[in-house]
């Protein structure tokens, strides 16, 4: 065969198993559906600005590994995501921190804010949270899931938070300090010049098509190679056959604003449950930071982000992790263990959420195990 790998899918866990194969002598195609490389973590370029197109995407990670390794691809810049909520025209920090309790309280030391949060958990009665409302209660207290939790979440989530797990709200940072910063990371920043130019020196000396969609030429793909790293919907990949995954998509309204500076800030969510988009990202602020610099640009490109019910023909997003969609991924799991000769990666061919180092991290660990050599432990996630 012509190929030892076939990757089918050129975002970053595709591109980082495509280097590492390449790297170890091994004849690697990758392809791609879409028309460009770098899947949803791809920028252009407009007005001078690098335009996430599929939403914001800021890299952060604990892991000292999968740092040094992404860096030999990218000079990542200074950027501290810190993002605004708006409340019907009420500003407050995110994460919540001290800031958040001073503005929605009044209150100035940790330990009246502290106090606050527990008088109105006891309050709610909550011992044992069964849904995210009530884990959201027990962690930020009433006022704040009212405020800054209910309606920014039930507009991306398509659900009551009464019907949302409890898990998915439990990493949510709260801090009894003036901390701006969201991610609790060693390591944090925006790849200068975007990630398309980080996947594309991922990607130098390795052949790559796009505009192909491996499930529509399958047979004829198959024949080119000896392995198959599918990163696309696993559901899809058995024609739905067991039924199809649940997820949430997003649609995204871009636009060229003639002034500098619209909102200040990267990230503004609009946690009210009227305003029909989530949030609103002002491009330019990923690449310079907060501060005057970015006014240098005459110019500004925003982006309103509204969250969907996925239907098929759409692009999925973030997988509906409830235990109805667990089971069926079991299942569709376990067709995939049968498949000699495909290997099933990413967040849609694993059905799960993934942090950008945690799937650097994974194809990592995949391409150790697939090739061989030296142990590379990057399973740690930021």
């Amino acid at each position: 065969m012509k190929y030892d790998y076939l990757v089918a899918g050129a975002g970053l866990f595709g591109a980082v198993f495509a280097r590492q194969a390449k790297d170890a002598g091994k004849r690697v195609l990758v392809i791609e559906r879409r028309n460009h490389i770098a899947g949803n973590v791809y920028t252009e370029e407009i007005e001078g600005i690098q335009v996430h197109r599929y939403g914001a995407h800021i890299f952060h990670t604990n892991s000292r590994r999968v740092f040094d390794y992404i860096s030999r691809f990218a000079e990542f810049n200074r950027f501290t995501n810190s993002p605004v909520a708006n409340y019907h025209g009420e500003l407050y920090s995110l994460p919540f921190n001290m800031y958040t309790f001073n503005k929605m309280w009044g209150v100035v030391t940790p330990e009246e804010a502290a106090a606050k949060i527990a008088e109105q958990r006891e309050a709610a009665g909550i011992t044992h949270p069964k849904n995210l409302e009530e884990q959201a209660i027990s962690l930020v207290g009433t006022d704040i899931y009212e405020k800054l939790i209910k309606g920014y979440t039930q507009k991306q989530w398509g659900r009551p938070c009464t019907e949302l797990p409890a898990f998915i709200i439990r990493r949510l940072p709260v801090r009894l300090t003036f901390d701006n910063n969201y991610f609790n990371a060693r390591y944090q920043g925006i790849p200068i010049g975007g990630y398309t130019k980080l996947v594309e020196n991922l990607l130098a000396g390795i052949e790559v098509r796009t505009g192909v969609d491996y499930l529509k030429q399958k047979s004829e793909l198959d024949a080119e190679a000896e392995k198959v790293i599918f990163t696309g919907p696993i559901d899809e990949y058995f024609g739905y056959s067991l039924g199809a995954l649940q997820y949430r998509s997003v649609r995204f309204e871009t636009e060229v604003l003639d002034k500098p500076n619209f909102q200040g800030n990267a990230a503004v969510n609009y946690t009210d449950g009227e305003t029909p988009w989530t949030r609103i990202i002002e491009h330019k602020w990923f690449e310079f930071g907060k501060d005057a610099e970015g006014n240098d640009l005459p110019k500004t490109v925003i982006s309103r982000e509204y969250s969907s019910e996925w239907k098929i023909g759409d692009e999925p997003y973030y997988p509906v992790n409830d235990e109805r969609n667990g089971k069926l991924y079991e299942r569709y799991r376990e067709l995939a263990q049968k498949e000699r000769r495909v290997i099933f990666g990413g967040r849609l061919g694993e059905y799960r959420y993934y942090d950008m180092d945690a799937v650097i991290g994974a194809a990592l660990t995949l391409a150790d195990s697939e090739i061989g050599g030296r142990r590379t432990d990057c399973g740690e996630r930021g």
